[in-house]
């Protein structure tokens, strides 16, 4: 049973999200704040944490870092906070999407099957198990990189990214096919989904993110991944 823990104050949201899912057959913990959040998911593993920001004991975004410090769970952000500047801070923080409230509980229990299939294993392609740059080292069994002698941390939305261009080296890779293969979308106006991810990708594995030499980007089509 694939287990989410569910971060949010508001006890109304909770009981409707808690019914929604369990009714769905997944299994819910939930917790009002952040100090509770840290402690259930360090006890319960879940599969997937459903977060707001506005909690009343600490920010969301502090709560995703702490997180991100030892799990690449995947983090789907529910919050009121509509600004671009407050979704650029959480998913450079780590999360992995971000719903703003209100929302549908269609959209949102797809959004919820999205992610449990990028924690999905994958199968490497043509038996490539290893890609090694000059800059990092790709272990696609361990699902592990490494740049200079160091594991890097990506949350599941990169590493399924990064897993798809590696797949084919040198070729492109378009929007449409990452943008349904990642968040089961092939929508144009979810561009800003990609940008936002490769942009991360680079600052992580690139030497020098504004001039990649690995993860580049094909104007108007897509990426392709460069050894």
């Amino acid at each position: 049973m694939t287990r989410v823990l569910v971060v949010e104050d508001d006890p109304q949201l909770v009981r409707a999200l808690v019914i929604t899912m369990r009714a769905r057959r997944y299994g819910v913990d939930a917790a009002p704040d952040g100090a509770t959040a840290l402690r259930l998911a360090a006890a319960r593993r879940p599969d997937v944490v459903m977060l707001d920001l506005g909690l009343p004991d600490m920010d969301g975004v502090d709560v995703i870092r702490a997180l991100r410090g030892w799990t690449r769970v995947p983090i789907l952000v529910l919050s009121a906070r509509q600004g671009s500047a407050e979704k650029v801070a959480a998913l450079d923080a780590g999360a992995d999407d971000y719903v703003t409230k209100p929302f549908s509980m269609d959209e949102l229990m797809a959004r919820l099957r999205a992610a449990v299939r990028r924690t999905e294993e994958s199968v490497p392609v043509a038996g490539t198990t290893r890609v090694e740059t000059a800059g990092f080292t790709i272990d696609l069994l361990a699902k592990r990189v490494v740049r200079g002698g160091r594991d890097v941390r990506l949350t599941p939305t990169e590493w399924q990214l990064l897993e798809i261009l590696v797949a084919r080296p040198g070729h492109l890779v378009t929007q449409q096919h990452l943008l349904r293969e990642v968040w089961g979308v092939s929508r144009s106006n979810r561009t800003n989904y990609l940008r936002v991810y490769m942009a991360q990708l680079r600052r992580k594995l690139e030497a020098d993110p504004a001039h990649p030499r690995h993860l580049i980007t094909e104007p108007g089509m897509g990426y392709r991944f460069e050894a």
